[in-house]
């Protein structure tokens, strides 16, 4: 099917810790090798004699930058300055929990940010992380607590939910039936798998996610063997190999993928950019209900830290209204702060108050022990994809 270009800006952003990555396969080598960073920042305007030095490690694309962008100083800068105190900003080469495992016998940082529902309850087994219980989880719900960290070993500061984007040509042809559908639509009809473009669930955050989000529907709304899916779409679907090259593939001139796997804020993306309609975005559509698999983003105080009051106070001010208004049009994702208005172009995102969260079927413990082992859902996937 040739299907019309999004008409979109170029992709240049990245979502939350969505960037390559391989994931068990390699865990092992990057926790015996010395970890890389990626680059670091310096933030404070006040240095004083024996002044103490804040260490937070988080993703290179934390608010929109390289690690470094613009929006570092309204956040750690104005904290620094605050509390009288040095921040470093340092962005790990590797993941974020292997570099955390990595250093565990004489931990680096004081603070991680962007630690997701999939790494979260795995930095937690491995008893990378101490709890906190912060005030400002008074303004947060409780079910983006118990799906990222029932224990509040992390904390949340945004989170989104998945989605299969569709251009509109795609919405057209199918007469706007996309709009409302799910996963058995694709298998129903192949030529709606050959127009979906997925991201490689053993190479790429987002794919893994996805994979979440597809196992828990046919588990647990279908009541029917999730591999079924693959076994009839696998050979149709279009793989990339991150987010960000689906993406691009997908807003790019000419022919392109009619159906993408990405984010549910996307339309308000598109608005955002003066590109108001260009695609549109849903979730799972079954039986008059919808579902979706919902990502969420936390920060958590290293185990090991020598600056306890201090990493608190960094959680208490994620969660403050001058940092979280900050993040819709940074991070693409809904403040966890509930207080928070949205901007207008979000209202061109579907309502996510109808969407009924997979991640509430299961423990984030549960669901992270599921992907991995040897017949985990990682390595099932890959021995159907290799069929």
């Amino acid at each position: 099917m040739q299907s019309e270009s999004p008409g979109v800006p170029p992709v240049d952003r990245r979502r939350p810790g969505h960037v390559g990555r391989k994931f068990w396969a390699v865990v092992v080598a990057l926790v015996l090798a010395v970890p890389a960073f990626a680059a670091y920042v310096e933030l404070t305007s006040v240095h004083p004699g024996g002044a103490a030095t804040l260490t937070v490690y988080t993703y290179s694309s934390f608010l929109g930058g390289n690690c470094g962008s613009p929006l570092f100083d309204a956040v750690f800068g104005a904290f620094g300055r605050a509390h009288g105190v040095h921040v470093q900003v340092l962005c790990p080469g590797g993941t974020l929990v292997s570099t955390l495992e990595a250093e565990a016998n004489a931990p680096v940082a004081d603070v991680v940010i962007g630690l997701d529902e999939l790494t979260a309850p795995q930095a937690d087994q491995l008893g990378l992380l101490v709890p906190y219980v912060s005030p400002g989880l008074a303004h947060v719900s409780p079910g983006l607590v118990n799906e990222i960290s029932p224990d509040h070993v992390v904390t949340p500061y945004e989170s989104g939910y998945l989605a299969i984007d569709y251009n509109t040509s795609f919405a057209s042809a199918t007469g706007g039936a996309v709009a409302h559908s799910a996963f058995p639509q694709f298998v129903q009809n192949l030529s709606w798998a050959r127009g979906l473009m997925i991201e490689d669930p053993t190479t790429d955050i987002t794919g893994e996610e996805f994979l979440a989000w597809q196992i828990a529907f046919y588990e647990y709304v279908l009541h029917e063997s999730w591999t079924g899916f693959w076994k009839a779409v696998d050979s149709s679907v279009q793989i990339a190999p991150d987010w960000s090259t689906a993406f691009g593939a997908f807003t790019s001139p000419g022919a392109a993928p009619s159906t993408v796997v990405s984010y549910l804020s996307d339309p308000a993306y598109a608005a955002f950019t003066n590109s108001s309609g260009a695609f549109n975005a849903t979730v799972s559509s079954w039986n008059g209900s919808e579902y979706g698999w919902r990502t969420i983003y936390g920060a958590g105080i290293v185990h090991g830290s020598q600056h306890l009051a201090l990493d608190q106070e960094l959680i208490d001010w994620l969660l403050s209204g001058s940092v979280q208004e900050l993040l819709p049009t940074s991070e693409w994702e809904i403040p966890a702060n509930a207080t928070v208005p949205l901007p207008s172009a979000y209202s061109a995102m579907p309502n996510t108050t109808v969407v009924q969260p997979l991640n509430d079927f299961a423990t984030p413990n549960a669901t992270a022990a599921a992907l991995t082992g040897l017949n985990g859902w990682l390595n099932t996937w890959q021995r159907l994809a290799n069929q």
